[in-house]
């Protein structure tokens, strides 16, 4: 049973309106032109820097955040990948979750604000992604590197992290996927019972996102969808879910093919919570956030 301000939150989150925004394929199109027009800032807010030190570096037009404990060495660094549909740039909740890896886990916390589609689409952004990643690992450093995403972010990491073993062998620590969105073809015959009850996302709109981030690419390439990828020697997994998401299809999906290719995970799921819960302010959220804090914590104590 999920808690009380679960519940409330969810009531909340619908009466908003928050599913307006993947309502259509026209609500998402508008968006990318009003997005075109006027740019949402992808600014870390002025409280984070009272707690951390905060630089930016480009990787090639990507801006990339790197926030750091204050005062203090970091005990294994992150590379965090944000969600939005592939067309929203970081929010507050996103930026309250950085804060958490980085205060409560003392972790290195390396942030891209990629490029959204349809300019940025998943050719180009994947190997991108897959370089940032690359590069955190090949630094080193005290502690391990692990790897972090949220919705689309975590479809993006996971088909990053795909990328890089194909290219390297390397692989981060350990992988954490939020809600992972990993199949943009939204073709699970369960998703149009789940959409009923969730109070954030629908599906014609995420098809015109996905179609978006796609550009040329086929929806089921494993590069605009890493659930159609490869899971062998991939890097241990944990998944996180809610049973009022859509896209919780997408994780049980992956958690059937990844241990059939004998990955390591290891999943939560949430009843009655919605997309991205562990970002949200309520119980279970917070347990989540306890969680990832005790994997970093582990990753660093391994290296």
């Amino acid at each position: 049973m999920p808690s009380l301000r679960s519940r409330a939150l969810s009531v909340a989150l619908m009466a908003a309106g928050r599913r307006r925004r993947f309502a259509s394929a026209e609500a998402v199109r508008a968006r990318v032109a009003e997005s075109a027009r006027r740019p949402a800032s992808h600014l870390p807010p002025r409280s984070l820097g009272r707690v951390a030190d905060i630089s930016r570096t480009f990787v090639g037009a990507w801006p990339v955040y790197d926030v750091c404990p204050r005062g203090a060495e970091p005990a294994a660094q992150v590379l965090y990948v944000h969600g939005g549909g592939y067309i929203h740039e970081l929010v507050r909740p996103h930026w309250a979750m950085i804060r958490t890896l980085v205060t409560q886990a003392q972790a290195r916390v390396v942030v891209p604000a990629y490029i959204l589609a349809p300019r940025g689409t998943a050719d180009r952004t994947v190997p991108v992604a897959a370089d940032l990643l690359s590069g955190l690992i090949e630094g080193g450093g005290a502690g391990g590197t692990v790897l972090i995403g949220d919705s689309a972010g975590a479809g993006l990491a996971l088909a990053a992290a795909q990328r890089l073993r194909d290219r390297t062998g390397a692989q981060p620590s350990r992988i954490v996927l939020i809600s992972p969105w990993v199949d943009l073809t939204m073709s699970h015959p369960d998703q149009a019972a789940l959409e009923a009850a969730d109070p954030v996302l629908a599906r014609p709109g995420l098809l015109e996102a996905g179609r978006l981030y796609a550009g040329t690419l086929a929806p089921d390439d494993p590069r605009v969808s890493p659930l159609h990828g490869s899971f062998r020697g991939l890097a241990p997994m944990t998944v996180f879910t809610g049973t009022r998401d859509v896209l919780s299809t997408d994780s049980h999906e992956l958690l059937r093919r990844a241990r059939g290719a004998g990955a390591q995970v290891e999943f939560h799921e949430e009843p009655g919570l919605p997309h991205v819960y562990p970002l949200l302010p309520v119980p279970e959220g917070r347990a989540a956030r306890e969680r990832i804090v005790e994997l970093i914590r582990s990753a660093a104590a391994e290296e």
